[in-house]
């Protein structure tokens, strides 16, 4: 695998989708009417809860393997240090929700206020830390391949688009940088 040095941009994925989707399901089926919905979309949102925890097992391990051995500078090494514990946090958090979530279901006791609150709670941490992570992914390049140097006067060419309209790069303003090449991208 060289373009994904590991595992974790892949499965983080699956962890922010199980648990955005387990708190907007237990949000609709807390807040939603009583009817014969109520009941498959508070069950979906156990099912989305739980296998979001056990994936984040993998995903914290896979993001621990990354923070180990992807090679990073200095403002970098913060940057992913802060993201590592804004996610090992949010983690515990989840899986403590996890937990809660199991005892109550196992004791036939739906689920209350304080945890639909208590899982928005949660839901605002992943978007910090899915932020921090971008940041480290998007700012500073961890864990991506460069992009080829681009060279030349600047990057001027056409395309053709399915419509047959030809789009013309070098049509557009595109502002100077300090170094003199034009970058319309």
């Amino acid at each position: 695998m060289e373009i994904i040095p590991n595992w974790h941009p892949l499965l983080v994925h699956f962890t922010i989708a199980l648990y955005a989707t387990s708190a907007l399901l237990f949000t609709l089926g807390y807040f939603g009417a009583e009817n014969r919905w109520k009941a498959k979309i508070t069950g979906a949102a156990y099912i989305n809860l739980w296998l979001g925890a056990v994936i984040t097992v993998l995903t914290v391990a896979a993001g621990i393997y990354a923070y180990n051995t992807v090679a990073h500078d200095a403002p970098s090494h913060l940057a992913m240090t802060d993201h590592r514990n804004w996610a090992l946090a949010t983690a515990a958090f989840f899986w403590g929700l996890a937990v809660w979530s199991a005892f109550r279901y196992r004791a036939g006791k739906a689920v209350g206020l304080f945890f639909v609150v208590a899982l928005l709670i949660g839901a605002g941490l992943l978007g910090v830390t899915g932020f921090k992570g971008g940041d480290v992914v998007y700012r500073y390049g961890l864990g991506v391949m460069s992009l080829p140097k681009a060279e030349g006067e600047g990057h001027n060419h056409s395309h053709s688009h399915e419509n047959g309209a030809d789009h013309d790069h070098a049509a557009q303003a595109a502002p100077k940088t300090d170094d003199g090449h034009d970058h319309d991208h």
